[in-house]
């Protein structure tokens, strides 16, 4: 197991000063530890940050119409956005496994990660307050909040509008493979429109898997209507 951050470690991850260290403990603390884990400040975490992020754009972006508004939120607290920030700022060092958890890669899971992160956020909330968590969140976010000039579309809806565009059939997604531990595991998803073309994409989740897959087609099929 992990270390115990100290408090200079969580004051320079969240920019504030800790008054509860015990609160960031079990934020980084996983189930397989056998102590108390992170999953609560997570389900609080997830909120607050959801809650920060669309009060950002709305102030940001005031003439964006609520669908772009849920497009860009959608992107910008996805699991796979919460993934990088924890990857970037080191997080998952930080947690406390247990042994069978570290053999199966819980140090290196995307999901892992983006918990730890939510769980942090909550801890941060409860301890310091709004103020502190809403800081922590648009300097970790800032940057991609104010880079969304457009508001992102989803890889699944893209495809969609596409063969509907083109009179094809609509996506069909299929599960090839789930591997992996439960608190790991990697799926691995295919995608067709038709006879027309394939690919197949690979996540952390399923709805990941399918996001990819969705992506890479896309990509196929731009790449045909080039030529």
């Amino acid at each position: 197991m992990s270390e115990r951050p100290s408090a200079q470690t969580i004051a320079a991850i969240t920019g504030t000063d800790p008054r509860d260290l015990a609160l960031y403990h079990e934020a980084l603390t996983h189930g397989s530890s056998g102590a108390g884990d992170y999953q609560r400040l997570e389900f609080l975490g997830d909120r607050v940050l959801g809650l920060v992020i669309a009060s950002e754009l709305f102030r940001r972006f005031p003439k964006a119409h609520e669908g772009d508004l849920s497009s860009r939120l959608h992107a910008l607290a996805s699991g796979e956005t919460c993934a990088r920030i924890a990857q970037r700022l080191d997080l998952n060092a930080l947690v406390r496994f247990g042994t069978q958890a570290i053999g199966d890669g819980g140090r290196y899971s995307d999901n892992i990660a983006a918990d730890v992160l939510e769980a942090l956020i909550g801890a941060l909330w409860l301890d310091c307050g709004e103020a502190a968590a809403r800081a922590f969140i648009v300097k970790e976010w800032g940057e991609m909040i104010d880079g969304q000039v457009a508001a992102p579309k989803h890889p699944k809806a893209a495809l969609q509008e596409w063969a509907a565009a083109k009179g094809r059939k609509p996506p069909e997604y299929r599960l090839i493979r789930r591997e992996g531990p439960d608190h790991a595991p990697r799926f691995r998803v295919g995608v067709t429109v038709g006879k027309l073309a394939e690919a197949e994409g690979e996540g952390a989740s399923k709805q990941a898997a399918e996001k990819a897959a969705a992506t890479a087609l896309l990509d196929i099929l731009t790449q045909e209507e080039k030529k």
